[in-house]
């Protein structure tokens, strides 16, 4: 038998525009989160150095 996680909650990156799940690392600041990744993140923060508009 196959363990099946529950229903995690989504949202979608403000970069790469993927949708990506809540993760227990992200269990404190959730709703703060908003980039799937550290790459995301540094590239989202490049892009606001260098004055470029987001996609």
């Amino acid at each position: 038998m196959s363990h099946k996680k529950p229903h995690l909650p989504s949202k979608v990156c403000l970069v790469c525009l993927r949708p990506f799940t809540w993760r227990k690392k992200w269990e404190r600041s959730w709703d703060e989160v908003k980039y799937c990744s550290e790459r995301c993140r540094r590239q989202r923060a490049n892009q606001e150095k260098s004055g470029e508009s987001s996609p």
